[in-house]
């Protein structure tokens, strides 16, 4: 938003938590396999805390949402009782949100597709769902920074503006961090740590990346 310094703000930000999730990735990796830490109550217990996680996360784009439709709704008289506000112009939905909404539609199914194959024992074809499913998320995510840079309104434009970006924004990390949790899970099953009959980390990045096609 052009304050001055902001940019590095958000960089270390975004290298700070890449790097404790890195970290995170390993120890739970290592736990997992060379440990041998996982058992069953291990599994189930983690299995828990993923979809309690996820959760926790519905109800806050709820909280998001409700912004946006408490907004949109019932603008206020002093603007006029438009939305968006007078002045401001919104994105056309039918170009790069439905394009990118496609994208993660797909990218769901790819990887639906790679888990199924995981299952069957076919690598060769679990691997291409996954490289499919990882390419799609990094062009969603190329699309979504090609769509910031070319909105015709800023963060700073009202309540549409705060919470277009914020939602958006919110949504386009849990990509980034969905991405991040896939790429481990295909390096893990490159490395033969993830099997047809043991893939814990496969499945919960497949469940927290469905929560984000959803969302």
């Amino acid at each position: 938003n052009d304050v001055e310094g902001s940019g590095y703000g958000v960089a270390l930000g975004f290298v700070s938590t890449v790097g404790v999730i890195s970290i995170w990735f390993r120890d739970v990796s290592a736990e997992g396999t060379l440990g041998g830490y996982h058992t069953f109550d291990v599994q189930r217990s983690i299995n828990m805390g993923v979809v309690l996680f996820i959760v926790s996360e519905i109800f806050f784009f709820v909280s998001i949402f409700w912004a946006y439709f408490h907004s949109a709704l019932s603008p206020t008289v002093e603007l006029g009782s438009q939305w968006p506000s007078p002045g401001v112009e919104p994105l056309n939905a039918f170009e790069i949100p439905l394009l990118n909404t496609i994208l993660l539609l797909t990218s769901a199914s790819s990887l639906t597709y790679a888990h199924h194959a995981l299952i069957n024992g076919s690598r060769k074809s679990c691997l291409i769902g996954f490289v499919v499913t990882l390419a799609l998320a990094v062009t969603f995510t190329g699309f979504q920074a090609l769509e910031y840079m070319e909105a015709p309104f800023t963060i700073s434009d009202g309540a549409f503006g705060s919470t277009f970006f914020f939602s958006t924004g919110f949504h386009g990390i849990h990509v980034i961090i969905g991405t991040l949790f896939l790429t481990v899970a295909l390096a893990r099953i490159i490395s033969y740590q993830l099997t047809d009959h043991h893939h814990l980390g496969f499945e919960a990045a497949a469940l927290y990346w469905h929560f984000v096609d959803v969302v």
